[in-house]
């Protein structure tokens, strides 16, 4: 299962990267970056749970414990990525890095994240995995 989770979020992290993309090019311009930040964060959860939901039958969770585990991977997983790109990419300070998890400020990735974390469960309750 770890395996397949792993795939699985490694096509997550790839589509949401791409949506970074199209989100900075696109969007951004027309809204401005603060409010295509938090567009970004529903499409990107749309995203999650599409995904999710079409790999659910070969990621094949089996109780409430795997699926909140491939959760916390996937969470971990996606934190690590932001700080790598945030960091070593994008050479952002702490702080800015920081700013996007700042509810006060509306930003809402924390929602993001915790939407990636819960999905797994979610969805295998939805598809009566068990």
């Amino acid at each position: 299962m770890i395996y397949r989770a792993l795939v699985i979020w490694l096509l997550i992290a790839a589509a949401e990267v791409l949506q970074g993309v199209l989100r900075v090019r696109l969007l951004n311009p027309r809204v401005g970056d603060h409010r295509a930040r938090q567009i970004a964060v529903f499409t990107g959860s749309a995203i999650i749970v599409l995904i999710t939901w079409l790999t659910a039958p070969w990621l094949d969770v089996r109780t409430v414990v795997e699926s909140l585990a491939v959760g916390l991977l996937w969470l971990l997983l996606m934190l690590a990525l932001e700080i790598v790109f945030g960091r070593m990419v994008f050479r952002m300070p702490w702080k800015k890095i920081a700013e996007d998890f700042d509810l006060r400020r509306g930003r809402l990735l924390l929602i993001g994240m915790f939407i990636l974390f819960i999905v797994p469960l979610l969805v295998a309750k939805l598809r009566g995995q068990w």
